[in-house]
């Protein structure tokens, strides 16, 4: 269960004024799957699926680290993108 404050996060990070770089978007999308569902089991896309095999990614790579961990670090990502593009 994800706190409070990272829902919040998670809803201003939507409201953001200014697009974030794909970089950005791809790393917010890893901690947020692994905060909100944990290790990724999903088969990897197909390599001619671009953008799902790219998030996929970005999820697979923070296997192992716990639940906790990647809401701690999604929140500190938010509030640096909140920063840099409200």
């Amino acid at each position: 269960m994800v706190s409070q404050e990272f829902t919040d996060k998670a809803n201003a990070v939507n409201g953001l004024t200014k697009t974030p770089t794909n970089d950005e978007l791809l790393e917010l999308y890893g901690l947020y799957k692994q905060a909100t569902v944990g290790d990724n089991n999903t088969p990897q896309p197909s390599v001619f699926n671009m953008k799902n095999n790219y998030k996929w990614k970005a999820w697979d790579k923070l296997k192992g680290t716990s639940q906790e961990d990647a809401e701690k670090q999604y929140i500190k990502l938010a509030d640096e993108l909140l920063q840099k593009y409200n």
